[in-house]
């Protein structure tokens, strides 16, 4: 990976408690998992940003690299890799993800 895409990666991250890496916006998700897990946040009333993947082939193939996740959408918590869909879906029914957004919230 590029240095500087990894930079900007790591700045963009950091600077926000929750984003988003999907396809879409969170106005306009562009697939099903995508809008579960913008669905999610929405219900729970958080603060997140989303990029954009579709937009930039370098971030889009960049992130899977990043993560070591092969798929989108992948969500960051207070700056670590949280998981994709399926994992926000486990985590928000199990209560796990309300507790993990408090304290990345708090923090």
């Amino acid at each position: 990976m590029a240095p500087d895409l990894k930079k900007s990666i790591d700045e963009l991250i950091a600077s926000n408690k929750v984003v988003v890496f999907m396809k879409g916006t969170r106005q306009f998700p562009m697939c099903g998992f995508s809008n579960t897990v913008v669905q999610i946040l929405n219900v729970m009333d958080v603060p997140y940003q989303t990029v954009n993947i579709l937009e930039d082939d370098a971030i889009r193939s960049g992130m899977k690299e990043y993560s070591q996740w092969p798929t989108f959408p992948q969500v960051y918590i207070n700056g670590d890799f949280f998981g994709g869909c399926d994992i926000m879906m486990e985590a928000y029914q199990s209560g796990e993800l309300k507790e993990q957004l408090e304290i990345a919230l708090n923090s």
